[in-house]
Formats: structure tokens, C-alpha cells, sequence
């Protein structure tokens, strides 16, 4: 959901210096590379999804199960823990909904809606059509991209503001779909607002999406519908008894663990060097990061390909079980000079000092 804070820049009339890497051009050895190394890692293999999925989502709501039922605090404690990074590697398959050939896995998004996009109110329509925008080369980095901010050349408080916001998503997912959705209904202005501000996962507060049409807006409509029946009914079942309090607290808390652990990973997904101008793709995929092997902890934090976020960028049809492969292939055939190698960093800590420092800089 887009985020309402507005975060500052520069102090008026101190201009920010332009990042070097706006000027980058682009390394066609590297693009050619790149492409020629995966021409058969382009297909997604359902099996691998589905399982994937599947399994995410068991050991999710299982351990939620467990959270909220458990007397002892240890017990809910580690349920939870387990419960939202479970959830979170779910949830995170909205990103490959929104890049996938729904050809090449019919269903997928159906069944990714049924079993985590509705019940987490976070259903694919808030991602597709604006993911897109992201990747386009004229966009990306620009006032015109939902899914960036230049974060390093900001005051050092937008940083923590930045994360500690996220955790009251849950709750603002509850108000969207459980009031301001059917109210909605009522008045064609308010229905414009819901529309353009609060149905995309962005975190640019000046964007504003626009309708879909034809079948993506029926599409749009029947599981917008179903997002809401589900939000009105935990809301009236909390307030009539039927859940008990405690364990819809313990369950916002675990969506509220999901949402900081995504906005903490989107932290360190980009430098965020840019400052409005359009980059090449090689600048695009310098200010993004890959965190490969050796480091452990990435799989957790960076589930289902994200990890490898610059890749992504270079080659974002790749599936994501296929990123790892390519990544090995594309480090081999390089040599060390290459930027690709300058994309790839050592784990979290270091990233987010990186950033800090950068926000700590006189512009």
C-alpha cells in the first residue's frame, strides 16, 4: 500500500549532486553476456512453484495456528517468528504474478489470490500494473516509478521513518478493504481515490495508478470483492467474540513482522542514488543489489529470487528458481572487471550502513 509519509530531500534551495552513475552508459558485453548465458533458463517449472508455495503457506498458517493458541509466551513467541517468515516467502510470490506468461502457469495467480493474496489482504492487483512501471527503462528511478524513492540523498530520519510506517500496514489493509471499499461503492470520488492511492505497493507518495480496463478490471473487481467479504468478517467476528481478541492481536502482529521484514529488504534492494534522471540498464542494475551465496541469512530475508535483485533487473523474465543458476553462469563467463560483479554484496549489515552513511553526507 502506498505509503502516506512524505519524505524530504534536500533543504530548499541546496541542490543534491548528481550521482556519477546517472551517467553511465550501458556495457553491451555485459547485456550480451547476460542474455546469451540463460536462453534456457527462460521457462518456469510449475512443479517448483507450486510446491514452493504450498509448503510456504502450510508452515505459515500452521505456526499461526500455533501462535495464537499457544499459552505459553516462548511458544507464541517462535510460532510467530516462524509464522511471518513463512507468510512473508508466500506473500513474496506476488512478485512473480506479476511477471509471470499466466500461460505458462495457469492458475498459479487464482490459487496464489485463494490462498495468501486475499486472506493477507494483499491481493495481486496491487502489484500488477505497477511492478511494470518499475522496469521500464524511461521510468525506473524517476518521479514516474511507484516502487522508488532516493532514499541515500534524504535526511537520515526518513530511514527509520521509512520501516517503523510498514508496521502499521495490517492495519491499514483492514481500513481499505473492510471500510473504504465498500464505501467506495457509494460515491465515484472516493472509488478514484481508493483506486489511484491506496490499491499499489508503492512507496513513491506522489504516484498514482490508473484503472484497469477490460479484463484485468473484472479481475480487479472479483477479488477486490473477496478482499473485502474477508476484511468485514474478521472485523465483525473480533468485535461479536467469535475471534478472540488476543489472537487477531497476535495475528496483526505477525502481518506487522511481515511488512517491516519486506520493508527492511526493500531498504537495501536499490542504493537509491538516483535523483529523477533516467539511467541506462547497466546504471539500473548498478543501483540495485544482489546478495549471493555464501551468505545464509538472504534466503530469508530475500526469499523466492529476491536475493538476486540486480539480476532481476537485467533479466527480469528470468523465473525466480532460476536466478541462481544464471547468476553462477553470468559471474564465469564475466571477467572481473565487468560490472557485474560491482552489484553483488557481502549480506544486510553492511547495506544498511551503506545507506546511512549515505544520508549523513552534505549535499
Amino acid at each position: 500500500m502506498e505509503s502516506s509519509l512524505t519524505l524530504s530531500r534536500a533543504p530548499a534551495g541546496e541542490a543534491a549532486p548528481r550521482p556519477a552513475r546517472q551517467r553511465i552508459a550501458d556495457d553491451k558485453a555485459m547485456l550480451r553476456a547476460a542474455a546469451e548465458a540463460t536462453r534456457d533458463l527462460i521457462a518456469p517449472r510449475p512443479g517448483i512453484y507450486w510446491a514452493d508455495l504450498i509448503a510456504s503457506v502450510v508452515v505459515g498458517y500452521g505456526a499461526l495456528a500455533v501462535a495464537v493458541t499457544a499459552a505459553k509466551t516462548g511458544v507464541v513467541v517462535l510460532a510467530a517468528m516462524v509464522s511471518a517468515l513463512a507468510l512473508y516467502r508466500a506473500l513474496s510470490f506476488i512478485h512473480e504474478v506479476s511477471h509471470m506468461k499466466h500461460s505458462a502457469l495457469p492458475r498459479f495467480r487464482g490459487g496464489w489470490n485463494a490462498l495468501v493474496g486475499v486472506p493477507m489482504l494483499v491481493p495481486s492487483f496491487m502489484y500488477e500494473g505497477v511492478h511494470n512501471l518499475h522496469h521500464a527503462k524511461t521510468r525506473y528511478g524517476t518521479s514516474e516509478d511507484p516502487e522508488y524513492l532516493p532514499l541515500a540523498l534524504m535526511k537520515p530520519w526518513t530511514l527509520p521513518a521509512f520501516v517503523v510506517i510498514s508496521a502499521l500496514a495490517p492495519i491499514g489493509l483492514l481500513i481499505r478493504y473492510a471500510i473504504l471499499a465498500p464505501l467506495s461503492l457509494l460515491s465515484p470520488k472516493l472509488r478514484t481515490t481508493v483506486m489511484e492511492r491506496y490499491s499499489a505497493l508503492a512507496i513513491n507518495p506522489s504516484f498514482r495508478r490508473r484503472a484497469p480496463e477490460g479484463e484485468a478490471r473484472a479481475m480487479w473487481n472479483r477479488v477486490e470483492a473477496a478482499a473485502s467479504l474477508w476484511a468485514i468478517a474478521v472485523v465483525v467476528l473480533t468485535a461479536t467474540g467469535v475471534f478472540p481478541l488476543r489472537s487477531v492481536l497476535i495475528a496483526l502482529a505477525i502481518g506487522s513482522g511481515v511488512a517491516v521484514v519486506n520493508q527492511v529488504r526493500t531498504l537495501v534492494a536499490h542504493l537509491w542514488e538516483n535523483d529523477g534522471e533516467p539511467m541506462s540498464v547497466t546504471a539500473q542494475y548498478l543501483d540495485s543489489v544482489n546478495v549471493p551465496p555464501p551468505a545464509l541469512l538472504p534466503a530469508l530475508w530475500a526469499p523466492v529470487g529476491l536475493r538476486y535483485h540486480a539480476l532481476h533487473h537485467l533479466l527480469p523474465s528470468l523465473p525466480y528458481h532460476a536466478l541462481g543458476e544464471a547468476h553462477r553462469r553470468i559471474t564465469a563467463a564475466l571477467e572481473h572487471g565487468s560490472p557485474y560483479h560491482k552489484a553483488s554484496y557481502a549480506g544486510l549489515p553492511g547495506l544498511v550502513n551503506k545507506i546511512v552513511r549515505s544520508t549523513f553526507q552534505p549535499r
